[in-house]
């Protein structure tokens, strides 16, 4: 069930409509169709538990092609190093601030009341189930694409987040190459249509097969697409199409910036295409090679146990009755050379050597070569903090696009559900009265390249000309500041301009006073 603003809601009867978009799900499925069998691959050697493309019954074991965990392993560390540097559990990784339209005068007061309207939506944040679901989303994207919902909640819990498989859903972009369609596949009970959507006007048609049927499952269709009438107006319709009938059971249209419920992101794209492209495929090719490596080693090491024999036949060994196990005696014929064993061909050095080289491919590809001994002692901070801006360097690209395509949205979502249900009063999300700045690990990893450079010609500049001429030269309030937002230090932890100015005037008049009074003992001495 997805809920929001409504601002318009459109009859059933506009098959017209109902026709184009699902003629363009129909082409959104064949774009889709071009990257099953990659994806499925990368499904099936490194993500088993995820969901295939194609129809299996639940619970089907899927892992019986797998030989060596390393992709497996490493699939799961990306996810949860990527959720640990950009959406960190339990920790505050977005600041609402104010905008270019403020003015510069009014902007730290707005900030300190969005300091409160932030604590806010990170307490929601972290009492929904925001944490499980966006890890689960992190798995599809290490194959490229991921897809999360976010909808209205009850009293208890304001929002729900879902992890939609990549499967279920098919995506197509608009004239700006951004995504604006978004068809999900669902299969819902018949009867339980009016629970999975309580505003749909169900139509005579479907209500009598389903009265018919109650319990038979219905494919439906959910499809989220862009409205574009309105310039510099953000909008969204949503409508489910009944696809036995071909009818629309809802159709309804949200406004403004937050209004999509579902948020695909991408971790790289070709120019172009639609779907992203994953570190999982890059190291598909070491993947599959290091699974036929092992394979080919169990197989060789399976030789080498039990071993493979030569005879003559002599008429006295009888091969079908022979069992090759520990303490087996097998009788011969004087003079007869009877079983000779035959020494394997494999080298398990060499495959050992190749295994190494293409494991250490697949850690680098999916960024978890920096992890470290898990045996030695325990990283400082120091240490942490260089590999998280190591990290940062390496997916550089990616961090932009993700910055762009889920942690904005996700904020922006949040803020509208929680401005709707009337929880919180701040004005748009747009950039100019209010913008998203990003505090996470990886954010302030990128952050301390700017903090290195300020110190370094602060540095210099001491060091050259003396302490007089930087602080002629640099504003140290300014400095300090700058510095505490690039270390993503809280707005409510720093002192007010008219703290500051009124703590300034003390310290003058306090060194006022103390100069008088070192006056009036001269006088007198």
């Amino acid at each position: 069930m997805i809920t929001g603003n409504v601002i318009d809601s459109v009859s059933t009867a506009d098959d017209s409509k109902t026709e184009q978009l699902l003629k363009r799900y129909e082409r959104a499925l064949t774009v889709r169709k071009n990257w099953v069998d990659l994806f499925e691959e990368c499904y099936e050697f490194a993500l088993p538990q995820r969901e295939s493309f194609y129809s299996e019954t639940a619970g089907q074991r899927r892992d019986d092609k797998i030989f060596d965990e390393t992709a497996v392993v490493g699939v799961q560390e990306f996810a949860s190093r990527l959720q640990a540097g950009m959406v960190p559990n339990f920790a505050r990784w977005a600041d609402l601030m104010s905008g270019s339209e403020v003015p510069k005068e009014n902007r730290e007061q707005v900030n300190s009341e969005l300091e409160e309207v932030t604590d806010y939506v990170f307490e929601v944040i972290q009492n929904s189930n925001f944490a499980q679901e966006v890890h689960e989303s992190f798995l599809d994207l290490a194959v490229g694409t991921g897809v999360l919902l976010a909808e209205e909640g009850d009293a208890i819990q304001p929002i729900r987040f879902s992890a939609i498989p990549l499967p279920h859903v098919a995506l197509d972009v608009g004239a700006d190459d951004n995504i604006d369609h978004i068809f999900r596949e669902r299969s819902i009970r018949g009867a339980e249509l009016t629970v999975a959507y309580p505003r749909a006007k169900i139509p005579a048609k479907v209500e009598e097969q389903v009265k018919r049927n109650p319990e038979d499952k219905r494919k439906v269709l959910e499809i989220i697409y862009r409205d574009y009438s309105k310039l510099n107006v953000m909008a969204h319709h949503y409508c489910v199409v009944d696809m036995k009938t071909k009818e629309k059971l809802l159709q309804e249209r949200y406004e403004g910036v937050g209004s999509c419920p579902i948020i695909a992101y991408r971790w790289s794209k070709a120019s172009g295409e639609i779907y992203g492209r994953g570190p999982l495929i890059n190291a598909l090719s070491a993947i599959k090679t290091t699974n036929l490596t092992v394979e080919l080693i169990l197989e060789n090491a399976q030789m080498a146990i039990s071993g493979i024999y030569q005879m003559e036949d002599d008429g006295i060994i009888n091969p079908d009755s022979i069992s090759l196990v520990p303490g087996t005696v097998i009788p011969k014929s004087a003079g007869s050379a009877g079983l000779q064993p035959i020494n394997s061909a494999g080298r398990f050095d060499v495959a050992d050597l190749v295994l190494g080289d293409m494991r250490n491919n697949i850690k680098r590809a999916l960024y978890n070569d920096m992890l470290g001994d898990p045996n030695r002692t325990p990283a400082s901070a120091t240490e942490i903090a260089e590999r998280m801006a190591d990290l940062s360097r390496r997916i550089g690209s990616a961090f932009g696009r993700l910055q762009a395509e889920l942690v904005t949205p996700v904020l922006q979502r949040v803020v509208y559900i929680l401005k709707k249900q009337g929880r919180i009063d701040v004005p748009t999300i747009n950039g100019r009265e209010i913008k998203i700045r990003s505090v996470s690990p990886l954010a302030q990893a990128q952050a301390q390249q700017d903090v290195v450079s300020v110190d370094r010609f602060l540095e210099l500049v001491g060091g050259r000309f003396g302490p007089q001429i930087l602080n002629l030269l640099i504003d140290s309030q300014e400095v300090s500041i700058y510095l505490a937002r690039k270390f993503g230090v809280p707005d409510n932890l720093i002192r007010s301009p008219e703290q500051r100015a009124m703590l300034t005037q003390m310290a003058q008049q306090m060194a006022q006073m103390q100069a008088q009074q070192g006056m009036e003992q001269q006088q007198q001495q």
